[in-house]
């Protein structure tokens, strides 16, 4: 279990780096780009869990319907987070996106009437507070972000990371009908020795119909997927996106490990998946993105990472 638990948050935070490379601010399509390839590897990762993973095969596509809104809510909020990375600073919005764990127990509050103690209203509470405090204390990004891009596209940057929260909490909230229990699942001709293997697969092959629909869109805009040159070989071509790929790479990485990360259903593995990408991804954008956010940024981080951590072991 640790192994797959250490790849898969090693695999995750080093994806957030190469997003952040792979989108482009000024590649008009680049987030399309990176869901391409992250679509692509998750079709050919989803290939090998369909054999390997003892999901029924007769009732897969019936479940691959049923599981689509979860997925939608999935790939929707990752194309949002990488619209807004192509503008903002990838230790901003990380920890920003990760604090949709304060909203899942709410919308159980509210939606199937769970009851949680004290110390998980104390644990929101401090994500809340952090999510705050790095908007507060954001005003000089804001101010050259107004100035390097004009209000309007400012402003949709910087509402992506919360996008991705939202949405993200929400595909998380919907898996609840779908995995937790096989007894009552929308899933059909399922086990518990195979219910997260066909709700993952389902997942990466609508991620990789998804990739196939923007690859028509974007050719349909007059991009290409790769820059070509006529002197160029095959290597040389293929390097020209080499971010893209390597983004889909770790994504997939992490994907393909964090159901074995998580099998023991310990605290600690969530705590690690959790907070640990975030931690990954953020030394990683400041030694290898050289990114460089305020005194005050850094302690409401800190924050929102403690009330992720607490939030996790309760």
């Amino acid at each position: 279990m640790w192994l797959f638990l250490i790849i898969s948050t090693l695999a995750w935070g080093i994806a957030e780096i190469f997003y952040k490379k792979g989108c482009a601010q000024n590649e008009k399509y680049s987030h399309l780009k990176v869901t391409i390839f992250v679509g692509f590897f998750m079709g050919i990762y989803a290939l090998v869990e369909l054999f390997a993973g003892g999901v029924d095969l007769k009732s897969f596509p019936l479940n691959f319907i049923y599981y689509s809104p979860v997925a939608a809510c999935y790939i929707v909020s990752m194309i949002c987070s990488y619209f807004g990375v192509r503008f903002i600073e990838e230790s901003i919005a990380d920890p920003i996106e990760n604090s949709g764990s304060a909203i899942v127990p709410i919308l159980c509050a509210v939606f199937l009437h769970e009851k949680f103690g004290y110390l998980s209203i104390i644990a929101i509470s401090i994500i809340f507070i952090g999510l705050i405090g790095i908007s507060v204390f954001d005003k000089k990004g804001k101010e050259n972000r107004e100035k390097r891009l004009g209000k309007r596209i400012a402003i949709w940057a910087i509402a992506m990371p919360f996008c991705y929260m939202l949405l993200d909490a929400t595909g998380t909230f919907l898996d609840i009908f779908y995995t937790e229990d096989v007894t009552r699942t929308l899933l059909i001709n399922v086990s518990e020795a195979n219910i997260e293997h066909t709700a993952n697969c389902a997942y990466e092959f609508t991620f990789f119909i998804v990739a196939i629909i923007l690859y028509i869109f974007i050719r349909a805009k007059g991009e290409r997927l790769f820059i070509k040159s006529e002197n160029d070989g095959v290597f040389a071509i293929i390097s020209t996106q080499k971010w893209k790929i390597l983004a889909g790479i770790f994504e997939t990485i992490g994907q393909a490990t964090y159901l074995f990360a998580l099998s023991s259903g310990s605290g600690i593995a969530a705590v690690i998946l959790g907070a640990g990408t975030v931690i990954v991804s953020l030394l990683l954008s400041r030694f290898f993105l050289k990114e460089k956010i305020s005194v005050f940024q850094l302690i409401f981080v800190l924050i929102i990472l403690s009330g992720i951590i607490m939030l996790s072991l309760l």
